[in-house]
């Protein structure tokens, strides 16, 4: 038995990526992500034919979103990424000691290779 589960529509041996589902006392047709196991009564589809699926005149397609999938990035998210980056390229600011004498409340940066940074605690 191959580890990988089968596309169910003749002639194809595409992995499957969907299962379909029809509930026929509401004229449905349910297709969602891959069921966890074979069932009897449930088809496997590849990604090809899950996005072709039509269903008979009459009926009504339900799909479902599978949670596992990445979401596309929002318009936030590439903002947040983009201040991410700017802050990063920064030249950081440094506190001349200049009599003060006082350790700054935060981390300190000791060392930096690359993009990596060791920071002391400003316990020690």
């Amino acid at each position: 038995m191959s580890p990988v589960r089968r596309c169910s529509r003749t002639a194809c041996g595409r992995p499957a990526v969907a299962t379909l589902t029809y509930v026929y006392a509401d004229s449905t047709a349910v297709l969602g992500p891959l069921a966890t196991y074979a069932e009897p009564h449930c088809y496997d589809l590849c990604a090809e034919h899950s996005e072709r699926l039509t269903a008979p005149r009459g009926w009504e397609v339900v799909r479902l979103l599978d949670g596992s999938a990445p979401a596309r990035p929002s318009g936030d998210d590439l903002e947040a990424l983009a201040n991410a980056v700017r802050e990063a390229a920064r030249p950081q600011e440094r506190a001349a000691g200049a009599g003060g004498g006082t350790r700054p409340a935060g981390p300190m940066e000791v060392a930096r290779r690359g993009h990596l940074r060791v920071l002391r605690s400003p316990d020690n």
